[in-house]
Order: C-alpha cells, then structure tokens, then sequence
C-alpha cells in the first residue's frame, strides 16, 4: 500500500504529519505523493476538498481518509489523537469504503471549446459587478429566466455547505441529486423565478446559459476555485459517473455531523 499525505500550513497540522510519518515508517507504509493508493488529508474539510482537487485526475483509483485538528468536518472521521489505530488499521484487510456523488459541469465558450470540471461540494455562476441574467434548462427544456446575483449547483454533501446558506435543504448522500438554489433573485410584477430551491434527479441534467448581450466577465466557482471569462456560451451540470470513496474503518453517521455542526448537544432533555 502508498499513501499520500495532503495537509494545510499551521504549525499544529505540521507536528500531526510528522507523527503520521513516523507511525506510517513503523509500519512499512510507504508515501508515495505521485501514484498512491490512498490520501490522508490533515486538516479540516477545505484540506480535503484540496486533496480531492490535487487527486482528481485519478480519482477512481484512490481512497481517502480525512484527520481533523480542529472541529469535527463532514469528511474527516478521525482525530489527531487517534493516528496509531489509523495506522493499524492501514496493515489490515481492505476496509469498506463509502462513495459520495460528485458534480460535473462542462462550460462551453462561444468558440465550441470546453473544459469538463469535477466538484465535491458546489459550483456558482455570477457576474462579476451587475446583475447575472441567465436562462435555466432542465433536461434541455426551457425552465426560466433567471435575474439575480448567481446561481449554485450543489452535491447532496455540498448541500451543508455554500448551498444551506442560500436557504437550500440538507440532502442525504446516497441520494444522488442536485440541488439548485438562488443567489438573491429579483422578483417583482416583471422578473419572476420559481423563488425556492430545486432538486433534481440523477438522470436529468441542468443547463444555464447567460445572457448573450452581456460583455462583462462571468465568475465560475467550484469548491473555492474560480475561472473567469467573457465568452461563456453555456454550463451544464450533471452527476458525476465518478465518485469520491472513503476508508470506512470507523464513520460517523451523515445525520450525526449534521446535528454536531449545526445544532450541538448542549441542550437540555
């Protein structure tokens, strides 16, 4: 087995790795950062997302395990105190694995030139200074005309994310839909959007198209990246055939992070 190791700056994150090193050596383990079998991210959630990005090119041929040194994520099962029963668990059979759907947009510039992109969370589209006027289809029917500043297409584990925020609601992951929420919408007796969130099945497929009287740049974000451009004809968004997989030696139930991170446990009964 080779394992990658994928970690943020802080000094606290730096001394965890080092005793990763040292534990992943007493064992035999070898690191291997080009061609592993799995990535231990060290961080939070915004180091795994990094990790998946960096990895994204051989996604179906890796796992990952996520070690949190702070407050417990959505994708980080384990904590920096429990790194030798990671490691033990590393030399012993293959573990189950858990699969999250992943988001795939493919943006289309008015050249007929594209570029396909794989996110874990959600991807927007938003002008950059004025008002993003864009028309929405599903499964290449016209749904609406949208006006407003954006639109986000999220994962089911996205749906916790940027997508809660814009009023959007917590999805299961092993249910495989997109959700579509709205970024500040204007409705009034002239512009009208359905004005709620949407999901949308595994088999059907989003498509947006900006305005083509605009000649500002549009803002394209996914998972914290962004690509701009004045020349974007169209982006659709689908399922992914791909999915992110996880070593499932020990994993907190999707429900229980839900109530961890948003709700606690200091109430009363």
């Amino acid at each position: 087995m080779k394992v990658a190791i994928v970690n943020n700056d802080r000094v606290e994150t730096q001394a965890v790795v080092k005793n990763l090193e040292k534990l992943l050596a007493s064992k035999k383990i070898e690191i291997d950062e080009e061609n592993p079998d799995v990535i231990i991210s060290v961080g939070g959630d915004g180091t795994l997302i990094s990790a998946f990005h960096k990895y994204v090119n051989i996604i179906d041929q890796v796992r990952f395990i996520g070690v949190h040194t702070g407050h417990l994520g959505f994708y980080t099962d384990w904590r920096n105190y429990e790194l030798g029963k990671l490691v033990d668990n590393l030399t012993k059979k293959q573990p189950s694995t858990s699969s999250y759907p992943l988001l795939e947009l493919v943006v289309t510039r008015k050249d007929k030139s594209k570029k396909k992109i794989l996110a874990l969370n959600e991807a927007t589209i938003k002008r950059v200074s004025k008002t993003l006027t864009a028309d929405v289809f599903i499964r290449d029917q016209f749904f609406e005309s949208f006006k407003g500043d954006g639109l986000c297409v999220s994962t089911p584990t996205g749906s916790t994310a940027y997508s809660k925020s814009l009023g959007g609601a917590v999805i299961h992951p092993r249910l495989k839909a997109l959700q579509m929420t709205e970024i500040a919408s204007i409705n009034n007796r002239i512009f009208r959007t359905l004005s709620s969130p949407i999901v949308i099945s595994p088999d059907e497929w989003i498509t947006i198209k900006p305005a083509e009287a605009h000649h500002d740049d549009y803002v394209v974000t996914y998972d914290g990246y962004s690509i701009r451009g004045k020349d974007i004809k169209k982006i659709e968004y689908r399922i992914s055939q791909h999915v992110i997989r996880f070593d499932k030696y020990q994993h907190t139930h999707f429900w229980n992070r839900v109530e961890d991170a948003f709700i606690g446990h200091d109430r009363e009964v």
